[in-house]
């Protein structure tokens, strides 16, 4: 078995072709198979709507090719992941602003 760590995250592998050694394996057969208590959490409304975790439901988008300069693409790229959604943001702000004029 070896150990890989990055971050915080401990990563673990086993070799199928490497047997466990013998204190490995007693550690295995230590663990117990235990039913979870859920009592203490309370029940979920009825009208729950459940997703990922910070994931919102989008609205239906459409794909289009847009060209935009180098230096705003860059500028958006640089903000991080999601930097198209940031983008339909400005344009949202944009439209908004101008709506009825």
């Amino acid at each position: 078995m070896s150990n890989a760590t990055t971050g915080k995250t401990v990563r673990f592998t086993i070799d199928p072709n490497t047997p466990l050694k013998a204190d490995e394996r007693a550690q295995l057969d230590a663990l117990k198979d235990r039913p979870i208590d859920f009592s203490d959490i309370s029940a979920s409304p009825d009208d729950a709507k459940w997703t990922r975790p910070g994931v919102l439901i989008p609205e239906t988008k459409k794909q289009v090719t847009l060209r935009l300069d180098a230096d705003v693409l860059n500028y958006f790229r640089h903000t991080g992941k999601r930097y198209q959604t940031r983008i339909n943001g400005v344009l949202r702000a944009y439209m908004r602003a101008h709506q009825g004029k």
